[in-house]
Parts: C-alpha cells; sequence; structure tokens
C-alpha cells in the first residue's frame, strides 16, 4: 500500500466530519450565504498565501535565476498561480479568485467591511496575526488563518505542500447554487459573479489538480520517513482547523437567527 492511500485512510474520519458537517443544513437562504462568505473569505484569502509560499520554494523567483530542482512540480504550482492569481471573470478580465469572490460578496450584498480593513493593512505592511486577531470574525476564522501562516513560517515545502493538498479540499457546499438561483428567480436579481466564481471553482478544482497536488507530495518526501510522518500530521491540523471554522461559522448562522426570531 502506497504512503498517499495510507495518509488518505487516516485522514477518512475527518473527511466524513467535514463533509456531514451540520453548517451544511444550516444554509437556507442568500442572508445564511452573506454571512457564510463573510468568515469563508478569509480562507479564500489565505489559500493564495499557502500557493504562494509553494511558489516560493519549488520555483525560482530570485535573481541571478537558476534551474529548478524539480520542473514538473515548478510547472503544476505556477499553472495553479496562474489560475488562482490572474485567472479570467465573467466579463473576460483578469482577476484574482480572492477579487472575484469579494466582488460577488458585495453583488449579494455581504458584508466586506472586515475583509476590506484587513487587506489595507495588509498592504500597509502591518503584522498578519495584529490585523486578524483585532477583526470582528469569528475566532474560528482567525485560528485558521493563524495557523496557515505557521504552516508557511516552518518554510518546509512538504509540510506546506500537505496543509495545501489535504486541507483546502473542494468544501464549498453544492446547495450554494441552488439557493442563490432560487433567491435569483424569486426576488428578481442578479447574483451572476458568484455563479460564475462557483462554476470556476468547481472547474479547476476537478480531476486536474487533485492528483498532481499527491504526486508533488510524494516527490517532496521520497523515501523520508520523517517527511511522511510530518505530511500525515499537518493533514490532520489543517482539516481539524477547517472543520473548526465550519463550527465557527455554524455559530454564527444561528446566533444571528436566534436575533431575527427574538
Amino acid at each position: 500500500m502506497s504512503k498517499i492511500t495510507l495518509i488518505e485512510e487516516e485522514l477518512s474520519t475527518l473527511r466524513t466530519q467535514l463533509k456531514e458537517h451540520n453548517l451544511y443544513k444550516s444554509l437556507n437562504d442568500i442572508e445564511d450565504v452573506r454571512l457564510f462568505m463573510q468568515e469563508h473569505v478569509f480562507a479564500v484569502w489565505d489559500f493564495m498565501s499557502l500557493l504562494k509560499a509553494l511558489q516560493q520554494e519549488l520555483t525560482c523567483i530570485n535573481l541571478p535565476w537558476v534551474p529548478v530542482v524539480n520542473p514538473k512540480t515548478a510547472r503544476f504550482i505556477n499553472e495553479i498561480v496562474l489560475g488562482e492569481e490572474t485567472d479570467v471573470n465573467e466579463l473576460g478580465e483578469p482577476k484574482s479568485h480572492f477579487e472575484m469572490y469579494v466582488e460577488a460578496m458585495q453583488q449579494t450584498k455581504a458584508n466586506t467591511k472586515e475583509i476590506a480593513s484587513f487587506i489595507s493593512k495588509i498592504i500597509d505592511r502591518e503584522d498578519v496575526s495584529s490585523v486578524i486577531t483585532s477583526l470582528d470574525i469569528a475566532q474560528e476564522t482567525k485560528d485558521f488563518v493563524l495557523f496557515t501562516f505557521e504552516v508557511i513560517k516552518t518554510k518546509q515545502p512538504h509540510i506546506i505542500a500537505s496543509s495545501f493538498t489535504f486541507g483546502r479540499e473542494d468544501v464549498i457546499p453544492d446547495m450554494f447554487l441552488e439557493i442563490v438561483k432560487n433567491t435569483e428567480e424569486k426576488e428578481k436579481v442578479d447574483y451572476g459573479k458568484l455563479t460564475y466564481y462557483l462554476n470556476r471553482h468547481i472547474e479547476l478544482d476537478g480531476d486536474e489538480h487533485g492528483p498532481l497536488s499527491l504526486q508533488m507530495i510524494e516527490e517532496l518526501c521520497g523515501n523520508d520517513e520523517q517527511k511522511w510522518n510530518d505530511v500525515l500530521y499537518y493533514a490532520k491540523e489543517s482539516l481539524e482547523k477547517r472543520i473548526n471554522l465550519w463550527n465557527g461559522i455554524e455559530k454564527r448562522l444561528s446566533k444571528n437567527k436566534e436575533v431575527v426570531l427574538s
């Protein structure tokens, strides 16, 4: 049995918890989607930081340029950067997926105050941990971002790749599209940006990226037992942080429903 197969078996319980999370039952209307997006946007943002950390470690971005150790892995990372950082939006304009997500939030009238404040301060070179802790978002969302940057600070490609590969699965609920479609028909509104983003997300995260990311893990670990142990540890931690992120969003949704009913 391959190392990858063993790891995937070890992660099966956590993956099941994630896929069967009660959060999905709490998503019933567009207001729920708005609240979800206000927290989830931070995971969309820090995914790019994980990706760029891999690009730093696995491709040559320094001068003078030298050939990389593994051109196949470097190509894979560069292809994902191309698709995530400079994809094409519904108008044919180059946009990052993060920017598409924020524009979809604006179109659906989700609150973008916290993410806008966060990005503004990051542009001003303020420390990520200091800024994230000051925001009015769920503690679980803050913990999620802080963990991502703990992973990045290791500067170990196999550890970063583990979080990237096993902790960032396609977990945007399928019912999003159904909720958006129903709301558009009922309220005669256009949420085309969100629909486009969701469809694009599904398209790019399909069959191609998954197998290549697993191959990247195998190439980075080789026959090093310690690296494989690291990969399993950080894969579990990443999935647990994702589950906790979902826990935090579920609590926020429940609290919001209580306020509406009171």
